[in-house]
């Protein structure tokens, strides 16, 4: 593999920040290149070459049973999935993973279709809902597992293979051994979360082994998490690419997550609260730093049925925010008793109108 390639993204990437109630936005696909189906063989590449055949690629993977591409073929076995990933790799193919815990929506397709983008690209998204990120008293039970309806959705989707596996088998000795996260690991969610990236990062580079891949797809709800793991790569030399893919929200900007359908049609509304704050403070970027958390704070204050527990402003590489400059605006908070996460880019000290068009950040719709 090539060496390892992260691209945390920043303001001056192209990135929608969150919509207010009402708004009548479409939601964000990928950072990447619209989705295109994934070549067959011979079919040339970008760079004008064709692609090799992945005959002995099958053949190589016999014992797994037969495999066809775009079928979202199920594999719950470490060995058997390894089978089809280094006889893939073989034969020249590169494999891109998408790892998730299920529940799966249009935020984790957003996903697949950026890494279909990569010419010849065997498609891997793992489905594992991951006991080391949860602490005790969290929703490890309750965590909706729909694992049916997910291959369904990732067959319709053109995925190549679907890795499902138990924890037994991801952790046949108990979890022995952990990634620690280090000083970012310990800020924001890990305040108020303080295994939980241990835990992700765990989990993260086992699915990286696993899966021998050369891409990884992940979004940018979960920021930290992103450059948690961008850091992981860089730092153990793992030589895969990590692409972060913008967040996707619902018309009125409540961001998708799995956990929103804990939420009442009431606790729904309320949460849409978050995206308006961040919108809010978005918008008035151009005043600086204390401005922006004033006024997205005042945002959250307005509505008492909303515990937060942090409302900050960060660098893109979530270290101190500069004076001048791309940052992250990042909120978490609970909603009864749903926890949710959202955050927006916005250049800082800059603000969005006085941004060259060329390679922009693109601004919030107007309230």
């Amino acid at each position: 593999m090539g060496t390892s390639e992260t691209t945390p993204p920043t303001s001056e990437q192209p990135a929608t920040a969150p919509q207010t109630a009402g708004q009548r936005a479409t939601a964000t696909q990928g950072s990447e290149q619209p989705a295109t189906a994934p070549q067959t063989a011979g079919q040339p590449t970008a760079t004008g070459q064709a692609t090799k055949q992945p005959a002995a690629a099958t053949q190589n993977t016999a014992q797994a049973g037969t495999f066809t591409r775009g079928q979202a073929r199920v594999y719950t076995s470490i060995e058997e999935l390894g089978q089809l990933t280094r006889a893939m790799r073989k034969a020249g193919r590169p494999v891109a993973l998408v790892p998730t815990m299920g529940a799966l929506h249009e935020g984790h397709l957003s996903l697949v279709k950026a890494a279909q983008t990569i010419p010849g690209v065997l498609v891997v998204v793992s489905i594992f809902v991951n006991p080391l990120q949860f602490a005790e008293g969290e929703d490890l039970d309750a965590y909706p597992r729909t694992l049916d309806a997910d291959v369904e959705k990732l067959k319709a989707a053109g995925v190549d293979a679907v890795f499902a596996p138990s924890p037994r088998e991801m952790y046949p000795n108990g979890p022995r051994t952990t990634i620690h996260p280090g000083e970012i690991g310990r800020i924001l969610e890990g305040e108020h979360r303080p295994t939980h990236f241990a835990g992700v990062l765990t989990v993260v580079n086992k699915l990286f082994q696993i899966s021998h891949c050369d891409h990884a797809f992940f979004g940018e709800k979960d920021y930290q998490q992103l450059i948690l793991i961008q850091q992981m790569v860089t730092d153990l030399n793992m030589g895969i690419t990590i692409h972060g893919v913008p967040i996707v929200r619902q018309q009125d900007g409540l961001a998708l997550s799995s956990r929103n359908q804990y939420l009442s049609k009431e606790e729904r509304e309320i949460s849409l609260t978050l995206s308006a704050a961040l919108t809010a403070g978005a918008f008035v970027a151009e005043e600086g730093a204390k401005k922006v958390l004033a006024t997205a704070r005042e945002i959250l204050d307005a509505s008492p049925e909303i515990t937060v527990d942090y409302l900050e402003l960060k660098g893109a590489d979530l270290g101190e925010a500069p004076e001048r400059g791309d940052a992250r605006l990042l909120v978490a908070a609970r909603v009864g008793s749903t926890r949710l996460i959202d955050n927006v880019s916005l250049p800082l000290g800059i603000g969005f109108k006085n941004l060259d068009d060329e390679g922009a950040a693109q601004a919030p719709a107007e309230q």
